[in-house]
């Protein structure tokens, strides 16, 4: 018998962790012509009553759309469902006379131009959370990754802990708020800390103690359930899996791709390393959060923090190290070339929040940066 996510039984044996994973995208809704941040409340309707795609979800405004893939197993797997979600996505928005941007802000508009999408779920979410939710203007992707049990959930999400500022300085795509050079290259992050229930989770130890915290903070008010914790990776409340939700929306399909390919190797080389009662780091939160804003403010372009050894860090040297530790776990499961490559092509272009960034240096047009987002977004062939 196999532990679920809330401490019942479930009689099928799950597959081991990291076997299984998934993407959710959620996007921006903008007018085709002028890139505008635009409300679109009957695309939010036709996708709350399952008209508009079996990918598709509601947001909590009706400027944001989100699409989700099925379950994978495999890289190229992965990539076609992505191409199949965001031409879903964009198909949808386009019978609604918009268009979806992949970026986690908008460049130049802000939370004023939204509306709360009229659901009982998301007017709840206004009820507890009040300005906080009215002014959720930012958007992000998650990954899904297949665990067996709580337990293990735990214990793998106990030591990624020091690996989640790399994988964020990866991703960034929000340069930008309210129409302003924020000088961070993910403001998504710096806006959403502003929650109680966001950030790098605490050392935990067990999955007792991770319902104690739960139990707790429901208690407090501070969220309904589990699915309320927004923490930058948690145990899902609904699936066998462990989620991570630090990323950025990423432009490039390559680039969640990417993503998501590491965060996988993570949970399976962790889950590994908590199987053999290896000694799991503790790094002090507070480091955990320095290494996290530094990446949101520097991405690639800087030198990132690592909370264990307590050492700034260039980027790329960064990033290989996690290769490093990686490598073997790639290798074999003939993931290593097609990640080295897709590493190599993202230090080349840059990340997304590098590319708006040149955009705007180059043009000083808003107007621009967003069509650029919009269509690197949704050029979705096979490269």
């Amino acid at each position: 018998m196999e532990v679920d996510q809330t401490g019942g039984t479930n009689a099928v044996p799950l597959p081991p962790a990291g076997a299984t994973f998934g993407v959710e995208e959620e996007f921006h809704l903008v007018d085709p012509d002028t890139y505008r941040l635009t409300r679109s409340p009957a695309l939010a309707l036709a996708v709350l009553q399952g008209e508009s795609g079996p990918h598709l979800h509601a947001e909590i405004t009706t400027t944001q759309l989100e699409s989700a893939t099925g379950i994978c197993t495999s890289l190229s797997q992965l990539r076609a469902e992505l191409v199949t979600t965001r031409a879903e996505a964009a198909g949808a928005a386009a019978r609604a006379g918009v268009r979806i941007l992949a970026a986690s802000t908008h460049p130049f508009d802000s939370w004023q131009q939204q509306d709360i999408t009229p659901a009982p779920r998301y007017q709840a979410m206004v009820d507890r959370w009040a300005g906080l939710a009215e002014q959720q203007d930012i958007v992000g992707c998650h990954v899904h990754v297949g665990v067996p049990d709580l337990e293990t959930a735990v214990a793998v999400m106990d030591r990624a802990r020091p690996y989640l500022s790399v994988l964020l300085a990866m991703t960034g795509s929000s340069p930008f708020h309210d129409g302003f050079d924020t000088g961070h290259h993910s403001y998504r992050t710096v806006w959403w800390s502003r929650w109680p229930n966001t950030g790098p989770p605490e050392y935990l130890g067990s999955a007792e103690r991770f319902r104690e915290v739960v139990a707790g903070l429901v208690t407090s008010g501070v969220i309904a359930d589990s699915s309320h914790l927004y923490w930058d990776l948690r145990p899902s409340s609904h699936l066998p899996t462990l989620e991570f939700r630090l990323a950025d929306v990423c432009t490039e399909v390559d680039d969640v791709v990417l993503h998501a390919a590491l965060a996988r190797s993570l949970v399976r080389v962790l889950a590994a390393r908590a199987a053999r009662d290896e000694e799991c780091p503790r790094p002090r939160p507070e480091l955990l959060r320095a290494a996290r804003w530094r990446a949101a403010r520097h991405g690639l372009d800087g030198g990132l923090f690592d909370p264990v050894r307590r050492n700034l860090v260039p980027a790329r040297v960064a990033v290989r190290r996690l290769l490093a530790e990686l490598r073997d776990d790639l290798t074999e499961h003939d993931e290593w070339d097609l990640v080295v490559d897709m590493v190599e092509s993202l230090f080349e272009r840059g990340t997304s929040s590098s590319r708006q960034l040149r955009t705007w240096l180059r043009t000083g047009d808003w107007r621009e940066v967003a069509a650029r987002i919009v269509r690197e977004g949704t050029a979705l062939e096979n490269r």
